[in-house]
């Protein structure tokens, strides 16, 4: 599918179901919750260890992700809430970075650092806040999560969750690596482009790049709210 309806289909299709988990906390069955979260979770990041497709990944970092709001929602349903916000909003600047640069697999990236060095460094910085890399601003709801499940003696519950996020980082590790360290044979030798007008907009990217990328100080207003 293209670009733009993945954003839709892993960001505003994410309100509802959530919404609904959100009103029925209080008579959720926990067990139940916690076993779907982990599941959800594990399947996540093991699912997208061998993908070279972007959309795919990005797929399976949404199953992951929804099984982090799901573990939390009957302990703390705010979380849960913020949690979900930070992910629309570092999905919502990866895809359209994504769209900008027209990349939909690992290989074609290794390509954008001599057209767009600025888009790739948004790029690479999303992907890293999106597995939960400190001091991102991904790293805080899971940093918040975990805090919860300890406070509440679920400890084999955050070390499983834990391993799960380790998962997600390395598949998007590897993607850094794969377009950074390594190169694919591609025709595009010369850093010197020629100017072509760009047709898509940009504006929004840079706020969305700050907000994904430098809310970590901000956690103890986080914490305050719960």
């Amino acid at each position: 599918i293209p670009l733009l309806s993945g954003m839709i289909l892993l960001t505003w299709q994410k309100v509802a179901p959530t919404s609904l988990l959100y009103q029925m906390s209080p008579s959720l069955n926990m067990k139940i919750l916690i076993t779907l979260a982990i599941t959800s979770a594990l399947l996540g990041g093991w699912g997208g260890l061998n993908q070279t497709h972007l959309r795919k990944i990005l797929a399976y970092s949404s199953i992951a992700h929804m099984g982090w709001m799901t573990i939390i929602i009957s302990i703390n349903p705010t979380m849960t809430l913020i949690n979900l916000l930070i992910y629309i909003i570092t999905t919502l600047n990866l895809f359209l970075a994504l769209n900008f640069s027209s990349m939909t697999k690992i290989k074609t990236i290794t390509s954008l650092w001599n057209k767009s060095t600025p888009m790739t460094i948004i790029i690479f910085l999303t992907l890293l806040s999106l597995g939960g890399l400190p001091p991102l601003t991904g790293f805080m709801p899971k940093w918040l999560i975990l805090k919860e499940l300890l406070a509440n003696d679920n400890v084999v519950m955050a070390i499983l969750m834990a391993l799960s996020a380790l998962l997600s980082l390395f598949f998007y590790m590897r993607i850094i690596y794969a377009t950074t360290l390594t190169m694919y044979p591609t025709s595009n030798n010369s850093k010197l482009q020629w100017f072509c007008p760009q047709t898509k907009t940009v504006n929004i990217i840079p706020p969305l790049t700050i907000l994904s990328s430098l809310l970590l100080p901000l956690t103890p207003m986080f914490i305050i709210l719960n």
